[in-house]
């Protein structure tokens, strides 16, 4: 019998188990979608105060998130592989207000965050392409300059 273990003690898993993120990515590409999460109109909106819509979809998404955090920490749950969940402490500083308001402001400006960045493409606005390459040079900026920023 093979063994499924990598040399850096995890499991490995078959190509196809990696199905499963992607039906559950496209899910969450389509929920997207229908919610309106991933309309430039409707991130506007917000960002010109002018609707509740995205607010109340962020408030409940944060309050999900505050819940579930309850949850695990509270009945110790567990992953489905039986691995303990830890959740490590997080330092608050100063560059997480700089790179809030960077964030902030890319969203506002290009209509787009991270998550939605590849639903918004997949419903024909290619144009969201650029904002892509965008987030990627970003990402890759930061890398290059992290020890020199303010942490």
């Amino acid at each position: 019998m093979m063994n499924n273990i990598n040399s850096n003690g995890e499991k490995k898993s078959k190509w196809y188990h990696n199905l499963k993120f992607l039906f559950v990515g496209s899910l969450f590409g389509i929920l997207f979608v229908k919610s309106e999460v991933v309309s430039w109109f409707r991130i506007q909106e917000m960002f010109r105060l002018q609707s509740f819509h995205m607010y109340g979809i962020i408030g409940s998404a944060v309050l999900v998130g505050l819940i579930s955090v309850w949850i695990i920490k509270k009945f110790n749950v567990k992953t489905i592989h039986g691995e303990k969940i830890t959740i490590a402490p997080k330092k608050f500083n100063k560059g997480q207000i700089y790179g809030g308001l960077i964030f902030g402001f890319g969203w506002a400006l290009t209509g787009a965050c991270p998550g939605p960045l590849f639903a918004q493409i997949g419903t024909g606005a290619t144009v969201i392409v650029i904002t892509l390459l965008s987030a990627i040079a970003g990402t890759w900026v930061y890398g290059y300059f992290r020890e020199r920023l303010p942490h």
